[in-house]
């Protein structure tokens, strides 16, 4: 039962075949939305991840020439184990990503390539809800996708995508942005939360460098407070939520 003054958040649609999750780094999905797309996947929908960087700066430890290619690795290792197959990386630079027309023709590119009717993404906002600074990369592709997702539609913002064969894709119906401190909708997390952890586990060499706690005691517990945190205004069912913007 939702306590009185908090706003309960809605199922997500499902009433879709293919979605797009566009986001900044190896791991964003994982740490972000990975139940649901598991969900969805054994339910048979579409679904692709498009990265604008390997991560390369995100091992201080490790050389940007050598965390790359093993972080590449570890992301579609995590992705198979959600039932994704399609991992594209634009190659940005890791850590330093601008926000500008360059990313939104890339994303836009990417839209017109996949055509979903639900796009993804993390947290596009300056804070995590008001406690914690935002990545300027999480910044930039949030805000790029969401603005992608209205010029894939459009020829006449990025001609030069339709002569590379990329025809203009008005079909995106639903942008959803996992780690939003205003949710508004949400996916039952319950079924494939095994699926979550397990997928983030495989960004073991990152998450090994970041905490010296045991890995998946630390993976459990974070995707477990997250999903939890969510259940009070979702029927007590543990969640993945979404802020979710319609098109």
């Amino acid at each position: 039962m939702t306590a009185p003054g908090i706003t309960t958040l809605q199922p997500l649609p499902d009433d879709w075949q293919r979605a797009l999750a566009v986001v900044a780094h190896p791991d964003d999905l994982e740490y972000g939305c990975s139940a649901a797309v598991a969900a969805w996947t054994d339910a048979g929908r579409e679904v692709a991840y498009v990265l604008a960087t390997r991560g390369e700066a995100g091992i201080d430890t490790l050389a940007p020439a050598v965390c790359g290619p093993l972080r590449e690795r570890e992301q579609r290792a995590s992705a198979a184990v959600v039932g994704v197959s399609t991992v594209e990386f634009l190659d940005h630079r890791d850590g330093v990503i601008e926000y500008g027309p360059a990313l939104r023709r890339d994303i836009a590119a990417a839209i017109r390539r996949y055509r979903p009717e639900l796009v993804l993404t993390l947290n596009h906002r300056d804070t995590w809800g008001g406690v914690a600074w935002n990545s300027p990369d999480h910044v930039a592709v949030g805000r790029a996708t969401l603005d992608a997702a209205a010029d894939a539609g459009n020829r006449w913002i990025f001609p030069e995508l339709a002569e590379q064969g990329l025809e203009p894709w008005n079909g995106v119906r639903l942008v959803a942005v996992a780690g939003s401190s205003n949710p508004t909708h949400a996916v039952d997390a319950t079924p494939c939360l095994e699926r979550a952890v397990r997928s983030l586990l495989e960004h073991r060499t990152y998450i090994e460098a970041l905490t010296d706690q045991e890995p998946e005691s630390y993976v459990r517990d974070f995707l477990t407070a997250n999903t939890e945190a969510a259940a009070e205004r979702f029927g007590g069912r543990p969640a993945v939520a979404f802020e979710v913007f319609c098109r």
